[in-house]
């Protein structure tokens, strides 16, 4: 008979992703402890509501309300924070794990993106493991692929798409030709998109904290706190697909992270990708990471990044890398000898723009437009004009030559006050 080692679990949040991961955890014992030699017991679980109706079973006589309570009638190895939210409850716990010598294994991307560097401490001091593959990706094994697969390499940029709800609704967008608020209620419907408040999905923030983990460990840095540049994709338009056909192009959502001249460029926005390279062919709820490095040149990775199933898989794969004895620094170097890098300046940032802007069809309107734009030194590229005859509107689309951030925004304000401009222009960069 074998003689396993007992490995107690305690799983804080019974979302999605607790409840799918439960049940993982119970059906895989057996395989487990072939792979590891350790038997794994669940002896607790946290959720606000016992009788909430789950996808999954749970077993009530391990159940605690409050997930501090645990602590005081549990002993606990391993904790699985599956809550969510950077700070409160989901800190609260993870720091008290660490400090008292329980491994954690988290897809929280906000706790990581805020409280990393701190919580990497307390995991380096205490000998304990702090995991976080899920945060970034879902099941694509991105983040132990920098650490361990790439370690050698020198990558100097890390780019790509990072949320599976956003990339969902463009692609979707796309093609039904739907509106972005029809689209995104089919998403909340499907489970791709959140019920209540999308938002960090939509406005951008949830793939910048991927970004920022992206960069920590790529780039061998602390987590970096500002001067970054964020734009989401709330205000993109079934008219913005019609032109990027015309252009041979689709709209995505891109989370990029890279050094320029010894400096920290992190970025987060709305891209028109030509339709013939890799990320333009990513659809649904898929993402994709493309890593450039030397001497490994491109690697790209794909997978579902999105959803119970695939973010289950990767807190198991970490499960096991703790199971099988692998202690290990959480950004894969010593603390120390993470390095503070200086942060580049986003109003030096150049791009080439498509900038779509609906106004009064009336004389005058296009040249007040275009004398703004020279005003700000931004060259011209191409210019579509889509006249609405019925209504006496007009869409006018500028596309850009490379300009400077702080250009491009300052002639955007200069025509904000203007009365024949009847939105907020939509501004969306070219990859």
């Amino acid at each position: 008979m074998n003689n396993y080692k007992k490995i107690n679990i305690a799983v804080i949040g019974l979302g999605q992703i607790g409840i799918y991961l439960l049940n993982e955890l119970n059906k895989n014992k057996k395989q487990i402890e072939i792979l590891t030699n350790k038997k794994i017991n669940v002896v607790a679980i946290s959720a606000r509501n016992k009788n909430k109706k789950r996808r999954f079973k749970i077993n009530k006589k391990i159940f605690f309300k409050k997930p501090m309570n645990i602590f005081k009638s549990k002993k606990v190895d391993i904790l699985f924070e599956c809550i969510g939210l950077s700070d409160g409850i989901s800190k609260k716990v993870v720091e008290y794990s660490l400090k008292n010598k329980i491994h954690v294994i988290t897809p929280n991307k906000a706790l990581i993106a805020k409280h990393g560097d701190y919580l990497s401490k307390l995991a380096a001091i205490n000998k304990v493991n702090l995991e976080f593959e899920a945060s970034v990706g879902g099941g694509i094994p991105i983040l132990r692929t920098i650490k361990e697969g790439l370690a050698t390499n020198k990558i100097n940029k890390v780019y790509g798409i990072l949320n599976g709800t956003c990339n969902y609704i463009l692609s979707e967008m796309e093609l039904t030709k739907d509106s972005f608020s029809n689209v995104l209620k089919k998403a909340q419907k499907l489970g791709y998109a959140e019920p209540v408040n999308p938002k960090l999905d939509l406005n951008g923030m949830d793939t910048l904290s991927k970004v920022k983990i992206l960069s920590s460990l790529t780039f061998n840095k602390k987590i970096s706190k500002s001067d970054y540049l964020m734009e989401g994709i709330e205000n993109i338009d079934a008219k913005d697909f019609e032109i990027a056909e015309q252009l041979n192009m689709r709209i995505k959502l891109l989370g990029i992270t890279e050094i320029i001249n010894n400096q920290l460029f992190e970025r987060v926005h709305p891209c028109l990708v030509k339709k013939n390279t890799y990320i333009g062919n990513v659809n649904g709820v898929m993402n994709a990471i493309i890593l450039e490095g030397n001497p490994v040149g491109e690697t790209v990775l794909q997978g579902e990044g999105a959803g119970p199933e695939p973010t289950s898989s990767a807190l198991m794969s970490d499960l096991l890398s703790i199971l099988r004895g692998n202690i290990k620094y959480p950004f894969g170097i010593p603390d120390e000898k993470r390095k503070k890098i200086k942060i580049y300046d986003v109003n030096q940032y150049t791009n080439s723009l498509y900038i779509r802007f609906e106004v009064k069809d009336k004389p005058g309107v296009l040249s007040q437009i275009t004398k703004k734009f020279a005003q700000n030194k931004i060259s011209i590229q191409r210019l579509i004009q889509i006249p609405n005859n019925k209504k006496k509107l007009a869409s006018i689309v500028i596309i850009t030559h490379k300009t400077k951030q702080q250009n491009s925004q300052k002639c955007i304000n200069s025509l904000r006050n203007n009365k024949n401009i009847l939105k907020k222009p939509v501004l969306i960069r070219l990859f």
